[in-house]
């Protein structure tokens, strides 16, 4: 299964952004989400002709599970009310300013007809607004370097300012403090999930919460507005399981990002891959959307080259692999089955015994 996160949200628009940011003082280049920007249609096409080019032993290509951010900064509105508030404008309302991706809502759709993609929550917004809202009202160094880099229409750049957090979790408190209130929680995960309906024309399936930074409360939220599947990030070979409350909680274990990981390489990868698999564990890949962007650096070549070579020796490696997405492995976990393209596909899950099952990633 592939989980990846981070689509609709908003970076670094273009060169001339970009050039404008370091004329202001901003020394950008160093760090790979210097380059982060926004995916392009011709970025998810790409990418759907590679899932489309795979299938696995029951017929079926690969299905990404695109989490995506439902809203953006607001830029004009903002510089219209200048009161320190944040507004957002969200995805079925298109892209803030001057961003422009034309084809790009028709990209994600025409993959997601394919079933190679299957769109998933990450949250309204990927930072944390209370985080955001207290540095512009202190008027500080961080209000300045907000509001510069808002001058040309990017929201911020987390490498230089982790101080913005995650949707659910407020970096610069305490941390008995640092997650939002079950309230507060409840409010955002409803919110971004009537913008997903909004776009996608139903509920989400599955969560990703920001920077994996899900408390307990975030489970609550997520059970209360219909979503069955979390998704968590990466650390251990832990099988997937349900939750006292019914949440289906699976874990990454297969880091599959070569635009961020300087040690990246297929190898490793398709080691952790039959890891997963000697120990009755799915490989849950991880792999985000920089990876895949074009516009201020080619990240999506070669991602989309290891990606090819990755899914075509599992292929060769496993002649009963399966690709699978939420919605399969919900059915496995719960029934031991899922729909494959013509009749049931059986799969043996005993997923019971293995809750408690943590092993190591090497």
């Amino acid at each position: 299964m592939i989980q990846s996160d981070d689509w609709g949200r908003i970076g670094i628009r273009n060169h001339s952004a970009f050039k404008e940011l370091q004329a202001a003082g901003l020394s950008l280049g160093t760090h790979p989400y210097d380059y982060y920007s926004l995916e392009t249609a011709e970025d998810v096409e790409a990418l759907r002709q590679v899932l489309l080019d795979h299938s696995d032993s029951a017929g079926r290509s690969p299905a990404m599970i695109m989490n995506f951010v439902t809203a953006n900064l607001d830029f004009e509105g903002m510089r219209a009310r200048d009161d320190g508030r944040i507004m957002l404008r969200p995805l079925d309302g298109g892209f803030p300013g001057a961003w422009s991706r034309p084809g790009l809502f028709s990209a994600y759709r025409l993959g997601i007809a394919d079933g190679c993609f299957r769109p998933g929550l990450h949250g309204t917004t990927h930072f944390c607004r209370r985080a955001m809202e207290r540095e512009l009202a202190a008027c500080g160094p961080r209000a300045t370097l907000l509001r510069t880099l808002w001058r040309t229409e990017t929201p911020y750049i987390f490498s230089r300012m982790p101080w913005v957090g995650y949707e659910y979790w407020d970096a610069d408190r305490p941390p008995k403090e640092r997650a939002l209130s079950a309230t507060e929680q409840l409010e955002l995960v409803q919110e971004g999930v009537n913008n997903f309906g909004n776009v996608f024309g139903r509920g989400p399936l599955s969560a990703c919460a920001p920077g994996y930074r899900a408390s307990y409360d975030t489970h609550e939220a997520w059970v209360r507005s219909g979503i069955k599947v979390a998704q968590n990030g990466p650390a251990s070979l832990a099988a997937p399981h349900l939750s006292e409350d019914g949440l289906l909680l699976t874990y990454r274990n297969v880091n599959f990002e070569p635009a961020t990981d300087p040690n990246f390489s297929v190898a490793k990868c398709l080691r952790h891959a039959s890891k997963c698999f000697a120990h009755g564990v799915p490989a849950v890949v991880s792999v985000h959307s920089i990876n895949f962007h074009s516009t201020l650096r080619d990240f999506r070549s070669p991602t989309l080259a290891a990606l090819e070579n990755f899914l075509g020796e599992l292929e060769k490696a496993y002649p009963r692999l399966l690709y699978i997405n939420d919605a399969d492995l919900l059915a496995i976990v719960t029934d031991g089955s899922f729909q494959g393209p013509a009749e049931g596909v059986k799969v043996k899950a005993n997923y019971s015994a293995l809750q408690a099952t943590m092993v190591p990633v090497s």
